[in-house]
């Protein structure tokens, strides 16, 4: 239990990538960090030619292309998994338990994941914006889905 809370609850980040200087909790996270900005895949199938940055990334990619190794049942809607945080996950949804709760707010949410999507709309600013409109956004992925839609309506190069 020690060693749980050391691994995954502590809030010290002595690891700083040297592209882009996020400040990341352990070395292991690190070197998968630094894979996103050198483009290394170190994990490759052996039945065809596709690579992989991460070892979770390769054992889908077997089960899913390959029928290879052992598929993980929800015993409540039979969904299938391939990792044993994502059924536990998912579990957790048929049973309501939503153990994160908002710093901000009463809202409680399934996932830490889930937890940090929700914080940006207790922002009193906005800390992304449409490179074609100006529009402001308080999220990074909304600001990139409207990008795309502002690109088709207003045209490629129209500015």
């Amino acid at each position: 239990m020690q060693l749980h809370k050391r691994r995954i609850h502590i809030y010290r980040r002595p690891h700083q990538c040297p592209y882009c200087g996020m400040l990341i909790k352990s070395n292991v996270y690190l070197k998968r960090h630094v894979r996103i900005h050198t483009g290394a895949k170190p994990y490759s199938c052996r039945h065809c030619s596709y690579r992989f940055s991460r070892p979770d990334q390769l054992k889908t990619h077997l089960l899913k292309s390959h029928n290879e190794g052992t598929w993980l049942k929800c015993h409540i809607c039979q969904k299938k998994f391939s990792h044993s945080g994502y059924l536990k996950t998912h579990l957790r949804r048929h049973k309501g338990v939503k153990p994160y709760v908002c710093s901000d707010c009463p809202k409680r949410l399934c996932t830490a994941a889930e937890r940090m999507h929700h914080q940006p709309v207790h922002l009193d600013y906005k800390e992304s914006c449409c490179g074609k409109c100006g529009k402001d956004f308080k999220r990074k992925q909304t600001v990139k889905s409207h990008f795309k839609m502002c690109t088709d309506k207003l045209g490629f190069f129209n500015f």
